[in-house]
């Protein structure tokens, strides 16, 4: 009989509503040894083509079947020094997992339970680093930086990353909550970065406390920007500036980093009784997953869209619904209304379907009838930009980057390289395709791979 895909044990829905624990946990060693089971091994791997960083997914497995696991973390860890992360934040449905050919007529093997399982049961081996005389900056702490970090101190060189926040881990600590990725993982793999020689430096806004051209005078051979996409893309509506009104980035960083969720922060947030998330991507389900925690009574997210549109990964969805958050369908903003100076309520437009856009997804359409929700919160989760700021300081001083229409940095899609000697770009702040973490360290080690060649 055909062994069925192994599924990880979930925190109780209602009890998880009040913590910031994990909602799942890893499988366990005996759903490990079954779930590695289902693998077919197959001579032409299309789950590592569906791999942005390309790891060898049938070796690790085979590794786990002939019970080494610390042989299938060192197979992982030759093209990923993230795999807990990973193995919990990357849309594997979409790229590995989707790409099994067991999925095809039933479940794709869980590539990304086995991948988290042997991150956090397996230990990084420092490699022998032989001095290359060389150094190279990296801006930015999140995935694009930490990967390229590690593999160039792999090829001797001075690494030294800076990080414009006080803590370390960009997007994957300020944006990404502990209930789906735990600080210990995270704070894990940097004492790995650490360990290898990786200096970091906080609290440093390149393009402000130190610019490009002072990197360059001050010896770095290279310049890795992956400072990522920090400036919300807001509603433009009416009401907009009233108190009660955020970004789903500054809600998640005040919570996420300041912990401003908590009776006793420094910096409390406001918390009111309803709320609505604008948005249907991971970070939309994230801000309304999180104001959940926070003690909203009531939380919504409003989409444009049907359901079948929204972009947010399933189980963020499942899990959301779970939680007690209702999904309103079909409904964009109109009006913020206020009274003294904050929300009380929102006029809603109800839209309909009509031929598809540049996207391909059909073009949601006003219908001219109108609704006014009553609320008290508005978390605005429309995507970010990139922020203007190492640009136009580098523009400056006569180095200008060349960026697109839309303010991202212009790169070489293979290399990650700008329009100025020995500086490159990638991330959220250069993107090439989906923004995700998996899609940002595979911008890191090109990046990486180019300026090593280039420092040879």
């Amino acid at each position: 009989m055909a062994v069925e895909r192994q599924h990880v044990k979930e925190q109780d829905k209602i009890q998880r509503r009040s913590n910031f624990d994990p909602v799942e946990s890893n499988l366990t060693e005996e759903q490990v040894k079954l779930e590695a089971s289902r693998c077919l091994n197959c001579k032409n791997p299309r789950c590592v083509k569906g791999c942005p960083v390309n790891i060898q997914i049938p070796e690790f497995i085979q590794a786990i079947k002939e019970g080494n696991m610390e042989k299938a973390g060192e197979i992982i860890r030759q093209t990923s020094m993230l795999p807990s992360v990973c193995g919990r934040v990357c849309p594997q449905e979409r790229q590995c997992e989707g790409n099994c050919v067991l999925g095809i007529k039933g479940s794709p093997v869980a590539i990304g339970a086995l991948e988290r399982y042997v991150g956090d049961n397996t230990k990084a081996e420092m490699p022998e680093i032989k001095p290359s005389g060389k150094k190279v900056a990296v801006v930015g702490s999140g995935c694009a930086g930490m990967t390229a970090a590690c593999d160039l101190r792999k090829e001797g060189h001075e690494v030294e990353v800076f990080e414009a926040l006080h803590e370390l881990g960009g997007v994957l600590r300020y944006g990404i909550p502990p209930f789906r990725l735990p600080r210990t993982v995270l704070d894990r793999e940097i004492k790995n970065l650490k360990a290898m020689g990786v200096k970091f430096h906080t609290n440093v806004i390149v393009g402000k406390s130190i610019t490009l051209k002072q990197l360059k005078e001050d010896g770095f051979d290279a310049i890795f920007i992956c400072s990522g996409a920090g400036l919300p893309k807001m509603l433009n509506v009416p009401g907009e500036n009233l108190n009660g009104v955020f970004s789903a980035n500054e809600f998640l960083t005040r919570v996420n980093l300041m912990h401003a969720g908590q009776p006793d922060s420094p910096t409390p947030l406001r918390v009111g009784k309803k709320a609505a998330i604008f948005g249907g991507g991971n970070v939309a389900m994230d801000a309304a997953r999180t104001a959940v925690r926070v003690g909203f009574e009531e939380v919504y997210i409003i989409y444009r869209r049907t359901e079948k549109e929204l972009p947010a990964r399933l189980e963020e969805i499942r899990h959301a619904k779970e939680e007690g958050i209702v999904f309103k369908f079909l409904y964009a903003p109109k009006e913020i209304i206020g009274e003294n100076g904050y929300v009380k309520a929102v006029e809603l437009e109800v839209m309909e379907l009509g031929e598809p856009d540049e996207s391909g997804r059909r073009k949601p359409v006003a219908t001219g009838k109108v609704e006014t929700m009553e609320l008290d919160t508005v978390i605005v989760a429309l995507g970010t930009g990139p922020n203007p700021i190492i640009q136009k300081s580098a523009e400056s001083e006569g180095l200008e980057i060349i960026t697109d229409r839309r303010g991202y940095i212009t790169v070489d899609g293979e290399t990650r390289c700008t329009n100025i000697d020995c500086v490159y770009a990638g991330g959220d702040v250069a993107p090439v395709g989906e923004s995700n973490a998996i899609n940002a360290m595979g911008a890191g080690k090109k990046a990486a791979k180019a300026i090593n060649d280039m420092l040879k």
